[in-house]
């Protein structure tokens, strides 16, 4: 049972054109929010706008945007019509990984590029959205960490680095806007079946495909789950962390695979 009404509730959502972002925009659709929708690549934003505005009759606006780059951040944002202006819940949920090196082996731009969409992202989108909360005296940041946010494992140093870095931007926001009755909460999922192992080795399927091999990882909607109800809990209760793992996983270096079954002699 929810216990918030979200029905016309603003929530802007970055990330939204596939895996988490896309399965929470159709969680929030299901409870009539008004649906801001972040992501670069706009083709799939304006394909799932359509589907939801035609699926729950809802108010979806897209923004083809690099949460990376300030710029596009503060003028995107700033251009926003006036009554897509006051954001009710903010879904930091835009994040990447590259590569599995080590890190006197790594590659820098691939560091680059985690941490500028992983922190600066989460840094630029907060700095424009979060005074506005604070003007209204109301509002709810939910970031998308990772139980990265928590472990670190070889060869994911500088992407645990940057979710140990969103965990600590979310722990900082809850001290410094208390009395302010902004709630902030970290999702911190572990293995989730989405786009990410494809984006991390840049395409190559096999690899992708190996990180779920044996297990039953968690799905996108799993989580959107999560994100509902940490934004549908009363006005009074805040959800500060939420750690969600599959139940084939312990600990992000553990986990449990079956073997596949033998093939029959022809």
């Amino acid at each position: 049972m929810r216990h918030t009404d979200l029905t016309g509730k603003i929530v802007l959502i970055t990330g939204a054109s596939s895996g988490i972002g896309y399965a929470t925009a159709l969680e929030f659709a299901k409870v009539g929010a008004r649906l801001l929708l972040c992501a670069r690549r706009e083709a799939r934003l304006l394909e799932l706008a359509k589907t939801l505005k035609e699926t729950y009759q809802i108010d979806v606006l897209t923004l083809s945007l690099d949460v990376s780059s300030a710029e596009q951040v503060s003028t995107k944002l700033n251009a926003i019509p006036n009554d897509w202006s006051d954001i009710d819940i903010l879904v930091n949920n835009a994040g990447m990984a590259r590569g599995r090196d080590k890190l006197h082996e790594g590659n820098i731009l691939d560091w680059e590029e985690m941490i500028n969409t992983n922190i600066k992202g989460v840094l630029y989108i907060s700095r424009q959205i979060v005074p506005r909360m604070v003007l209204r005296g109301v509002g709810h940041i939910i970031n998308i960490g990772s139980i990265s946010s928590h472990e670190v494992y070889p060869g994911g140093g500088v992407y645990c680095a940057t979710k140990h870095a969103v965990r600590a931007i979310s722990k900082t926001l809850r001290m410094e806007l208390l009395g302010t009755n902004i709630r902030v909460s970290s999702i911190d999922p572990g293995s989730v079946e989405t786009e990410f192992s494809l984006v991390r080795f840049r395409g190559d399927t096999e690899k992708a495909s190996a990180v779920y091999k044996g297990m039953r990882p968690l799905s996108p909607e799993d989580v959107a789950d999560s994100v509902l109800y940490c934004a549908t809990c009363p006005p009074h209760v805040n959800i500060c962390e939420l750690r969600i793992m599959p139940t084939d996983q312990a600990s992000v270096g553990m986990t449990h695979r079956r073997k596949e079954p033998e093939k029959t002699p022809e």
